[in-house]
C-alpha cells in the first residue's frame, strides 16, 4: 500500500508534494500525444499533482499537453511554468505570461519560473512578476538554473525576497549543488526543485546502482530518485511518457534508503568537495 507522498513547504508557507511530474520534450510530437496526456493523468491520480512545463518546452506544445492533462482537475493541481530570459523584460514577460494562461487553458499559474538568467535586469523580471501576481495572472514566482551568487543577487533587488524556489539540475551524478547552493537555499528555507533527477534516464542503466537496487527489489532509477527525494527541501520532478514509469516513479517515494545505503551513494557518487559551476542542460 502506497504511503502519501511527503510534502515540503515554500517560504510562504503553502506545500508541495516532493515527487511532481516534468514535461520537457513532451508535445513534440503528435503521434506521442495520446501516451503523454495518460501518463499525466496517471501521475495525477498517484498523488503526483505538482506539474512542470515551460513556454521553451515544444514552443508552447508540452503546455498544450498538460491542458490536455488536467481538463476538469485544475483546482487539484499545482501548476508550474517558466518564461524564457528574453522575455524577461516587463511587458515582454506579461505576454509571454498570458500566452502560457492560453495554452494551459487556465486563468492562473501556481509558480511562475524565470527560465535562466539573460541580459535584462533582475530587478525588471521581478517587477513583471509582481505586477502578475497583483493581476492574479500567478500565484508565486521563483527561479531556474540560479548558482548562488545569482541567488544573493537576487536578494538584493526589490522584491526578491518573494522568491519561492530555484529549479536546478540535480541528481547522484550531478551533485555540485551540495557544495553551496542546497545549504543556502536550506538556510533560507527555500525548496529546490530538481529537474533530471535520474540523469535523462542515464542512471537507470548505471550498473554501479545494481546492487543497491536489487537489496530493495527496485531499479536503478528508483534508487537513483529516491537519492533525490531523501534530500530534505528537495522536490523531484522526472519525467516520464509511459504508465510503467510514472508508476515507478511513483513507487521510489515509498522507497527509503538507510544510513547505510546513503554512505554506499556517497561512495559510488562522491558528494563535492569544493565550489563548482552551476551545470544545466
Amino acid at each position: 500500500m502506497m504511503t502519501p507522498i511527503a510534502r515540503t513547504t515554500l517560504p510562504c508557507g503553502e506545500t508541495l508534494p516532493v515527487l511532481g511530474q516534468g514535461t520537457w520534450m513532451m508535445g513534440e510530437d503528435q503521434g506521442s500525444r495520446s501516451a503523454e496526456v495518460s501518463a499525466l493523468r496517471t501521475g495525477i491520480d498517484l498523488g503526483m499533482t505538482l506539474i512542470d512545463t515551460a513556454e521553451m518546452y515544444a514552443a508552447g506544445g508540452a503546455e498544450t499537453v498538460v491542458a490536455e492533462a488536467i481538463a476538469g482537475r485544475r483546482d487539484d493541481l499545482f501548476l508550474v511554468s517558466k518564461v524564457l530570459p528574453s522575455n524577461a523584460s516587463r511587458t515582454a514577460t506579461m505576454r509571454a505570461c498570458e500566452a502560457s494562461l492560453r495554452r494551459l487553458g487556465t486563468d492562473r499559474i501556481d509558480l511562475y519560473l524565470l527560465h535562466w538568467r539573460g541580459n535584462i535586469p533582475l530587478a525588471e523580471t521581478v517587477e513583471a512578476f509582481e505586477a502578475l501576481k497583483a493581476a492574479g495572472k500567478i500565484r508565486h514566482w521563483g527561479v531556474s538554473n540560479f548558482d548562488a551568487d545569482d541567488m544573493d543577487e537576487l536578494a538584493g533587488v526589490p522584491a526578491g525576497s518573494a522568491v519561492q524556489t530555484n529549479q536546478v539540475l540535480y541528481n547522484l551524478a550531478t551533485r555540485g549543488i551540495e557544495f553551496d547552493l542546497l545549504p543556502q537555499a536550506r538556510a533560507a528555507g527555500l525548496p529546490i526543485m530538481a529537474y533530471s533527477p535520474v540523469a535523462q534516464g542515464d542512471l537507470a542503466a548505471d550498473r554501479r546502482l545494481s546492487a543497491l537496487a536489487e537489496r530493495h527489489g527496485a531499479t536503478a532509477a528508483q534508487v537513483a530518485l529516491a537519492f533525490v527525494l531523501s534530500r530534505p527541501g528537495v522536490i523531484a520532478i522526472p519525467k516520464a511518457t509511459q504508465q510503467r514509469h510514472v508508476r515507478a516513479n511513483r513507487a521510489a517515494a515509498d522507497l527509503v534508503l538507510s544510513a547505510a545505503d546513503l554512505a554506499e551513494l556517497d561512495r559510488l557518487f562522491p558528494p563535492p568537495r569544493r565550489k563548482m559551476a552551476l551545470q544545466m542542460i
